[in-house]
């Protein structure tokens, strides 16, 4: 393959007096840009995110286009922006990650009016950084970035790029040019991220909490206890944090004391501490994504049938078929706004760690309160043929 290796140039940005007060002093967050998930081989994940779950690779970065260290793809569907990455040598920093994490969620990145801004702001509130600001540059305008750190070795990046016309980022090319012998593979209906899961230590939920609460000035949406989110032999607890105009909605997990080992406990083992749990796709169509992503191969958690007895006196009446949303494994919820439906994938790769939920709102705001149980104990069956619970 010979591509036309794109001219890109990075300049640091050096920080001006103003730079943490021209938004007031806040960090202003528009919504998700995009989430990059470090990984041993991109090549292959984005063939199971694009023939499993129906992103299309738009773009390309790797030895071809002059990056000699790395190997990156960007996928979309809907508003979903996914970045893949995979290392090209063992020195590489993303080698030791994916050696420490296996397949991994490494930066949920914001898009935000003022990549400064937001930085220097965040930096005065508390938060450590993980990328100063710089602006990546080609024949299509620049981009601005910068993160800090969170949970375990997860950033937040800031990305402003309202400056740019190109693709997605310097230096990648289109996906069809790189490859144009790929077949393309249709959509599945994902249209947007509804949340992104974290998972972190025992004790240690509600500093993360303080972090997005005073750092990136979110605010507390829903808390579930221990008692929300039990069975007989294990339990967790989580609080929904939320920014960004109600756009983006980061739940914190941690364990609970349980007479066995929780989820959280195992993904904390196999993940080597702290991380993104799950990543929540939002659509309006669950029934049939989730037709068209069991018919392309993935594999999603299942409930006993005996959980849809109790569907029509605990949610009421909905404009689903339940017969059909029991054939297919979806979990039903009602709140004080309306319903969601829900289902949960299995993990993506072999450590049980990363996974994938699929959500339809139809007026809840909630994440499906009472389905936790029927959820909880699912997981277990899983843990339980691992023989981690």
């Amino acid at each position: 393959m010979s591509l036309s290796i794109p001219t890109v140039t990075c300049q640091s940005i050096v920080p001006t007096a103003d730079a943490a007060t021209r938004a007031g002093g806040e960090v202003a967050i528009e919504d998700f840009d995009c989430v990059e998930i470090y990984c041993e081989s991109a090549k292959q994940l984005t063939f199971m995110l694009s023939h499993g779950f129906g992103f299309r690779p738009v773009g390309y970065k790797g030895p071809e286009t002059g990056c000699r260290d790395s190997v990156s793809y960007v996928l979309r569907q809907g508003t979903v922006q996914l970045v893949v990455t995979s290392y090209l040598t063992p020195a590489s920093p993303i080698a030791h990650f994916v050696a420490t994490h296996g397949t991994a969620v490494r930066d949920v990145a914001y898009r935000v009016p003022d990549c400064e801004a937001a930085y220097y702001a965040a930096l005065s509130r508390g938060a450590q950084s993980a990328e100063a600001p710089a602006a990546w540059s080609d024949e299509h305008g620049f981009v601005k970035r910068a993160a800090i750190r969170t949970y375990g070795e997860t950033i937040h990046s800031f990305v402003e790029r309202s400056s740019y016309a190109g693709l997605f980022w310097p230096g990648y090319v289109p996906f069809s040019t790189a490859f144009p012998d790929m077949v393309d593979v249709a959509e599945a209906g994902i249209q947007r991220i509804d949340h992104v899961v974290g998972n972190v230590e025992l004790g240690k939920m509600d500093e993360w909490v303080r972090f997005y609460e005073e750092v990136l000035g979110f605010s507390q949406f829903k808390h579930f206890t221990d008692a929300d989110i039990s069975t007989e032999y294990s339990a967790l607890m989580s609080k929904v944090m939320s920014g960004g105009s109600g756009k983006i909605k980061m739940p914190i997990n941690e364990p609970a004391q349980g007479r066995r080992k929780s989820q959280i406990e195992e993904y904390l083992d196999f993940n080597g501490g702290p991380g993104v749990q799950h990543i929540a796709f939002q659509t309006n169509d669950i029934l049939g994504v989730v037709e068209r992503l069991r018919q392309r191969g993935v594999r999603f958690l299942r409930v006993p049938k005996t959980y849809y007895d109790e569907v029509p006196h605990r949610v009421g009446g909905i404009k689903e078929d339940l017969e059909r949303i029991a054939g297919l494994g979806v979990l039903v919820d009602r709140d004080e706004d309306g319903y969601l439906l829900q289902i949960f994938t299995k993990t993506i790769h072999d450590r049980p760690t990363l996974f994938f939920e699929i959500i339809q709102r139809e007026g809840s705001q909630g994440f499906g309160k009472g389905n936790f149980k029927a959820l909880f104990e699912a997981i277990e069956r899983e843990q339980q043929a691992r023989g981690n619970l």
